[in-house]
């Protein structure tokens, strides 16, 4: 497919500003959790597609793993079928689950597929049930706001990856688009958590580096300042003075475990802002919080 001319200027630019960082990342691999605003606004979702494009063009292997959370909510709404959080996860009964693999592995792993195509790029979706990639196991009853424990039903975790498929898809120079639903012992599909399944790709695939999109700037200090640079410590010494909590907690503890799994770096990234990929990976300054690993 041939580049617009709005293509080969993006491109030019990057090749022209960033060939250091090119040089650097050539032939690594990149893990992507794709969500938050960067999956609904439709101009930061087309400059996402293209970034992606642009990145298996100058030589780096992005690997998409996307959520969906807002649009099988939306569903389930449609058919009048209530939605319940507990431990911050959705409880997953046979129905539910029937709708989140209809979203996930369907409409929005699709979308992004012919996102990414329409830029130029060779993607392809899977979800983790194809190639025996994603291995899920049932997760444990949780408790609710009355204390009482609640089956998750499938609502699940990984157990293991087998990387086999994406790395044939990255050497064919293709982009894989995972959809985060694992196979079970018990031949029954899991809903796992995004950001889980693309920290545990990042640690399976050795990447170089793992970005969790977000709908905030990242990491802040009790100031309100965004804090990138840090080394583990550093950042478990915040969660123990309380300065990372919330919603925040489970996506820096998905960062730690991957650098310290191996992977190089993680980056807790401003989905907000158009070309945050870019902008992250290219950069000094960056659009997020960058963990080194230890």
């Amino acid at each position: 497919m041939s580049l617009t001319s709005d293509q080969a200027m993006i491109t030019a630019r990057v090749l022209g500003e960033s060939l250091p960082y090119i040089r650097r990342f050539a032939g690594k691999t990149v893990v992507i959790k794709y969500g938050g605003a960067a999956m609904t606004d439709a101009t930061l979702k087309s400059g996402f597609a293209r970034d992606i494009a642009l990145m298996k063009r100058v030589g780096i292997n992005p690997v998409v793993v996307h959520g969906g959370g807002p649009q099988i909510g939306k569903l389930l709404e449609k058919l009048g079928k209530e939605t319940r959080f507990v431990g911050g996860m959705r409880v997953t009964d046979a129905e539910t689950m029937d709708v989140v693999e209809m979203v996930l592995g369907g409409s929005v792993n699709k979308e992004i597929v012919a996102l990414i195509n329409q830029h130029g790029g060779r993607a392809v979706g899977l979800t983790g049930k194809d190639g025996g990639l994603i291995h899920a196991r049932k997760l444990e009853p949780a408790a609710d706001e009355h204390n009482e424990m609640v089956d998750l039903g499938f609502a699940g975790a990984v157990s293991s990856i087998d990387p086999e498929i994406v790395r044939h898809l990255d050497e064919g120079d293709f982009i894989p688009v995972i959809a985060p639903i694992g196979l079970g012992e018990d031949g029954r599909s899991y809903n796992i958590n995004a950001d889980l399944v693309a920290g545990k790709m990042a640690s399976v695939l050795e990447a170089e580096k793992l970005m969790l999109l977000t709908n905030t700037a990242g990491v802040l200090d009790k100031q309100g300042q965004l804090l990138t640079g840090l080394k583990p410590a550093q950042v478990e010494a915040l969660i123990n003075d309380g300065t990372i909590a919330g919603g925040m907690l489970p996506k820096v503890r998905c960062a730690l475990d991957a650098v310290a799994a191996g992977v190089r770096a993680a980056h807790i990234v401003d989905g907000r802002v158009e070309h945050a990929v870019l902008l992250e990976l290219f950069t000094d300054a960056g659009v997020g919080t960058l963990i080194r690993g230890s």
